[in-house]
């Protein structure tokens, strides 16, 4: 089964995106993008989900990282801004980006397309 790491400071988005793709993929969380990249360490996930605006490690600086450790990993980032911040955002390494809110279809189509 797939991994997926999610990473969103709110607790009800961690949540739902963890109802979202249960069954589908095995789950890991993280609540900022320094406990993202601690995870994505650990358990080297087949994608990650990442939030923007969090605490102590924002979501551009975490995807970057994450970049730098694997170049192949999928990376979605997520926000409200996705039309205002996709260049930014696919230059520091996402593959896609998905604005909130967003329907549990968009996700799995965009994750589907990689597996």
């Amino acid at each position: 089964m797939k991994s997926v790491l999610v990473v969103d400071d709110e607790n009800a988005i961690r949540g739902i995106l963890t109802i979202m793709l249960s069954g589908r993929f095995k789950i890991i969380t993280a609540r900022d993008g320094r406990e993202a990249l601690e995870k994505f360490r650990v358990f080297r996930p087949d994608f990650v989900i990442m939030d923007l605006m969090m605490p102590v490690v924002n979501g551009v600086e975490a995807i970057k990282e994450i970049r730098k450790i694997d170049s192949q990993v999928v990376i979605v980032a997520l926000t409200a801004y996705a039309e205002q911040r996709k260049e930014e955002l696919m230059d520091a390494g996402a593959n896609e980006v998905l604005g909130k809110p967003f329907r549990r279809k968009e996700l799995v189509e965009i994750l589907q397309k990689y597996i």
